[in-house]
């Protein structure tokens, strides 16, 4: 007798297909999209270039003095479901673009599971400029840009915002919390002239590192999913 798998189980078995960290990956960083152009209004672009040479002229940062590349964005500021990530890593670094290493891949094979990708959300970082030796940003690197970040968060105006892993959570909810209290759980928050519901999940490097947790990950994506249709986004 043949013992039906059911759709959970099925659905379950398709994520990790996507998402298997026993993939090789290569090295070399990718292009994404550099030549695709959204639609987007005259006055968003003039704001979004306007962020981009304020965070450009930025005075006395360590950072920005030791990096190669700004990493302002990716993706399509049209999007409403917008990506926030800690900072750039070698390969950003090189590329001027968010998530191009190996977390980059992994973080469009989590996308690709509930039917998104990089021309349907829009990704950035908490910090602009990659840290030395790609150690965490520290507590006056994130002050520096969080209203820069924040800026950035009014003129995409997203409905859904996934802070990945725990830097972009601490930096817009707040130090006192943990990222396994907090994930999996919708917050509504006013972020400057933005009001979005946030979701708290793993940072795709960090679960490279812990694979165990992707299950707790598809979770989460699957919230996106719901979310997104219940907003009809």
């Amino acid at each position: 007798m043949i013992k039906k798998i059911s759709t959970k189980t099925i659905k379950l078995i398709k994520f990790y297909s996507y998402i298997n960290h026993n993939l090789i990956y290569n090295n070399s960083a990718i292009n994404r999209y550099k030549n695709d152009i959204f639609k987007i209004s005259d006055d968003k672009v003039e704001k979004l270039n306007k962020l981009k040479k304020l965070i450009l002229n930025i005075k006395n940062c360590e950072l920005k003095k030791k990096a190669t590349n700004i990493v302002f964005a990716d993706g399509n500021p049209k999007s409403k479901i917008m990506l926030i990530g800690e900072g750039p890593g070698a390969n950003e670094d090189l590329e001027g673009l968010p998530f191009v290493g190996r977390a980059g891949t992994l973080l469009d094979k989590m996308l690709a599971s509930i039917d998104l990708d990089r021309k349907s959300v829009y990704i950035t970082n908490v910090i602009n400029y990659r840290p030395p030796e790609n150690k965490h940003p520290s507590e006056e690197e994130i002050k520096r840009y969080l209203p820069y970040l924040i800026k950035h968060v009014e003129i995409i105006d997203p409905k859904i915002i996934v802070l990945l892993g725990s830097t972009a959570m601490n930096a817009l909810i707040g130090d006192d919390e943990e990222i396994s209290k907090v994930r999996g759980k919708w917050i509504n928050k006013q972020l400057g002239k933005c009001h979005a519901s946030l979701l708290v999940t793993f940072h795709p490097a960090f679960l490279m590192r812990q694979p165990t947790q992707k299950k707790m990950a598809w979770i989460d994506l699957k919230m996106i999913k719901e979310k997104k249709s219940k907003l009809k986004i």
